[in-house]
Order: C-alpha cells, then sequence, then structure tokens
C-alpha cells in the first residue's frame, strides 16, 4: 500500500461564534491519488484546502502532508512547508503580469535557493511538456485564459512537490479551455502525480479525479472511488 501524502485526524475548524467550518473530519489521500473534495460554497472546502496548505490551523485534530505536521508550523515554517511540499493551482491563476512566463515559472525555484541556470532547464522542461514553450518570452497578459492556467501548473510543478492543490481550477475558463485543464490534471496524475481538486462541479471532480469526497456543512459526508478506479 502506497505512503499517505494527505492525513487529517479529527480536524476541526471553527471562526467566531458560528458554526465549525470543518468538524471532525478526517481524511487520507495516498500517494499518486487523484482525489476532488466537493461542495458548495460553505461547505468546508476551503477550509480544509488552507488547512493541507497550512494557510490556517485547526481548533483541534491534526493535518499531516509527506510525513511533515502542518499544523505544528509557524509562519516561516509554514513558507517552506509551501515551497517544497505544496504546489497550487487557483482560479484566477495569480500569475505576475510584468514577468515573462518563463520567469513567473522559475519564481518558486528561486525562493527555494536554486541556482537560475538550473531553475530555467527545469522551467523549459516544464513548459515544452505542457505545449506552452513557444510563450516563454511573453507576458501571462498576452495569453489565453487556458494559456495561462498551464502556465501556472508549470509554477506549481517547478519544485516537484509531492502534492498538487488545484482551487477551482477552470472556474475561470470557457468550457474548451476548461477539458483541456481537466485533462492535464489526468494526464499528471497518470505520471504519478498526487493532485487534489476542490471544486464545487461535480462534472469537473469526475472528469479528471478518481475519487470524490463530499463536504457538507462542514463534514464528510461521502467518499467514493470511482468503478474505473477500483
Amino acid at each position: 500500500m502506497t505512503t499517505p501524502v494527505i492525513e487529517l485526524s479529527d480536524v476541526s475548524r471553527r471562526y467566531d461564534a458560528g458554526p465549525p467550518a470543518l468538524q471532525d473530519a478526517s481524511l487520507t489521500v495516498r500517494a499518486g491519488e487523484s482525489v476532488a473534495i466537493l461542495g458548495p460554497s460553505g461547505s468546508g472546502k476551503s477550509t480544509m484546502l488552507n488547512l493541507i496548505a497550512g494557510l490556517d490551523r485547526p481548533d483541534s485534530g491534526t493535518v499531516t502532508v509527506d510525513g511533515v505536521r502542518v499544523d505544528k508550523l509557524g509562519e516561516a515554517g509554514s513558507a517552506r512547508y509551501r515551497r517544497a511540499k505544496i504546489g497550487m493551482v487557483f482560479q484566477f491563476f495569480n500569475l505576475l503580469d510584468d514577468l515573462t512566463v518563463l520567469d513567473n515559472v522559475i519564481l518558486p525555484a528561486q525562493l527555494a535557493g536554486m541556482k537560475r541556470r538550473e531553475a530555467q532547464r527545469r522551467a523549459e522542461q516544464l513548459l515544452e511538456s505542457l505545449g506552452i514553450a513557444r510563450h516563454a518570452g511573453a507576458f501571462p497578459g498576452r495569453l489565453s485564459g487556458g494559456q495561462r492556467q498551464r502556465v501556472a501548473v508549470a509554477r506549481a510543478l517547478m519544485n516537484r512537490p509531492p502534492l498538487l492543490l488545484a482551487d477551482e481550477p477552470t472556474g475561470a475558463l470557457d468550457s474548451a479551455s476548461g477539458e483541456d485543464v481537466a485533462e492535464l490534471l489526468r494526464e499528471l496524475n497518470a505520471e504519478g502525480q498526487t493532485v487534489v481538486v476542490v471544486t464545487h462541479d461535480l462534472a469537473l471532480a469526475q472528469s479528471c479525479t478518481k475519487r470524490t469526497v463530499q463536504l457538507v456543512d462542514g463534514r464528510i459526508t461521502a467518499d467514493v472511488v470511482a468503478e474505473a478506479a477500483r
């Protein structure tokens, strides 16, 4: 059996005096899995993503990612953890418009201390494998939404993270570009990348992952593996 990449154990998180955003959630994701965390707005899926990414801490329970107790990290430790362990892809790309595509992709490696020549070689390989090498010298604003999301995926993979987190990765795309990104996520998982997609879109969850975890009112209500993946 493969090693767990994510282990949440009895995790709860409450904001202010309202109901829990996440309550007694336990989840294990193993290396090489593709999982969708699915739910409507307010279901707790963004809270779960933030806890996994070390952007927030639980009130109770433990969060372990690739052997790291994320819930025990301070601010500096959390930043180092994200650089080393997490690749994040966002709905609105979060690319820097004043940097070229190549420099956007290189940036995480530079922050991690990789030498420029080595980082550039790695970035060029990623852009080639993702089919956007011809845009290396362009600025993000000149690209289509689908192309910008491919740049964002390349950036997320730059430091070879054990976990790729995608937060509504097709939410800002037209249907054709969205299908293209879903296919890319499937291909990355087929190559061994552990992928977790956070979305409200059941069709996206079913198209690019093999397991769906349903959240309702902060609780996990279903955890289903697709028949083809059994």
